[in-house]
Order: structure tokens, then C-alpha cells, then sequence
């Protein structure tokens, strides 16, 4: 029994690296992603219209960070460029 625990052991540590590396990718590609709709209007509506609950929930931390106004802007731009 000991010795297939220990035949286990590195198996048990190449998966909890490679859940590991999945994390802090994961963590970076939503800070990438949040960095990128932060500074960019014109990418903000480009998720609009692909992914509009990514951008949601952007607003919403936004919003819960104490910044109200961004989503109102976006939207009087939008429907001014529309015009």
C-alpha cells in the first residue's frame, strides 16, 4: 500500500502544477482582458455586440468599485455614431 502511494506522488505533482498553470493563466487573461476594456471605448463595444455579458460584468465591477458614468457614456456614443 505505502509504495503505491509513492507511485502516485509525482503524478499527484505534474496535476497540481498543471492545475496550477491554468489558474494564473486564467488570472492573467482576465486581467489582460479587463486592462483592454478599461482603456478602450471602441473595444467595449466590440464586446457589446460579441460578448455582452463578459462586458456586463465589467460595469458591474466597475460600478461596485465606485466609478458610476462609464456605461452611460459608452452608450450616448454608441447611439451618437449610430445616428
Amino acid at each position: 500500500m505505502f509504495w503505491m502511494a509513492r507511485t502516485l506522488e509525482p503524478l499527484a505533482r505534474k496535476i497540481f502544477k498543471g492545475v496550477l498553470a491554468v489558474e494564473l493563466f486564467g488570472v492573467f487573461g482576465a486581467y489582460v482582458l479587463f486592462r483592454k476594456m478599461d482603456t478602450s471605448q471602441d473595444f467595449r463595444q466590440t464586446m457589446s455586440k460579441k460578448f455582452p455579458s463578459i462586458l456586463e460584468v465589467y460595469y458591474k465591477s466597475i460600478e461596485y468599485s465606485g466609478m458610476y458614468g462609464i456605461r452611460q457614456q459608452d452608450e450616448e456614443k454608441w447611439l451618437n455614431n449610430k445616428s
